[in-house]
């Protein structure tokens, strides 16, 4: 969010001997950078590989897609803080404020969509592991393509709702509550993934079946445990890069003059930082997970013909 909007205010400052953390501008526009050149590629890379068009994958560009909003909009606003320094911008201009306030929806987008994706991907996972047999018949492309429509429709209305009425408390108690609900709902998808698997696994271990067989039914749960096991370190850089912004928006709320929540407070801006690290980090855990996408990765940089380095 605007800093303007959730960060201290000048008559707050007073009650706490704490020195506000500024970081530099040019910090926020390189880790902005970064971040959409890493997603951009990641985006690319499924959509030109034909290995990656598959229901995990097609999320898996969703998130990156919302990780590349986040990152051109903080850019963008980044950009405008530095022309603003230069004397180039009026920060309190009209035309400046609807900027900043588009910038913030498309913050607010990433945020609800990236929480979105994980809940697809959670249940895509599930349904590899436990009902692998119908899992081309439940997870078809269109279907696919439908639940993407309908995560980014959502997204984009519950932004533009978000922005629009964000000095309402009801609305910033419901972006909260949002949050916390999604990371309980997701944290229960996976622990309970994983305790079946471990009970599957015990149970096919028993199995008088001939080895072979086992065998395979073994790799292909590997391969879908792998898989799940990524989104779950995804799933935790979301939540340590995410959590201490909106343990901000908490502590506004409930203890707006207090001098040790403003001590905190006065770390906002690390936690901007925190928060964009996240668009940074994601590309980084896929490439480290999927040798497919790391094959890909190193052709689109280092051929310059596609199909002769295919």
């Amino acid at each position: 969010m605007n800093a303007t909007t959730v960060s201290t205010t000048p008559q707050m400052a007073n009650q706490s001997d704490c020195l506000e953390i500024n970081v530099p501008v040019s910090l926020f526009f390189t880790i902005g950078v970064m971040s959409l050149a890493e997603n951009l590629l990641v985006v690319v890379a499924v959509i030109r590989n034909r290995n990656l068009h598959s229901p995990m994958y097609c999320f898996i560009c969703s998130l990156a897609a919302f990780n590349t909003i986040a990152s051109l909009s903080k850019t963008w606003e980044n950009l405008m803080l530095m022309l603003a320094n230069v004397g180039q911008l009026d920060q309190n201009g009209s035309s400046e404020k609807k900027m900043d306030d588009v910038m913030d929806s498309l913050l607010c987008m990433s945020f609800v969509g990236s929480i979105f994706s994980f809940l697809a991907i959670a249940v895509d996972r599930y349904i590899t592991i436990f009902h692998a047999l119908r899992y081309h018949n439940i997870m078809t492309m269109r279907r696919v393509a439908a639940i993407l429509g309908v995560i980014w429709t959502t997204c984009g209305v519950s932004a533009c709702l978000m922005v629009r009425f964000f000095d309402s408390k009801f609305i910033m108690i419901c972006f909260i509550v949002f949050f916390i609900v999604s990371l309980a709902t997701i944290c229960f998808l996976y622990v309970y993934m994983f305790m079946l698997a471990r009970i599957h696994a015990r149970k096919i271990a028993a199995l008088p079946t001939s080895g072979d067989r086992k065998c395979r039914h073994q790799r292909w749960r590997g391969g879908s445990m792998k898989g799940a096991l990524t989104l779950t370190i995804l799933f935790g850089a979301f939540v340590v890069c995410w959590a201490p912004f909106f343990l901000h928006l908490v502590i506004i709320m409930i203890c707006p003059m207090n001098p040790y929540c403003e001590c905190y407070r006065s770390l906002f801006q690390l936690h901007v930082v925190l928060l964009m690290s996240h668009a940074l980090i994601d590309p980084a855990i896929y490439a480290f997970r999927s040798a497919e996408l790391r094959h890909t990765f190193r052709k689109m940089l280092l051929c310059s013909n596609w199909k002769q380095c295919s």
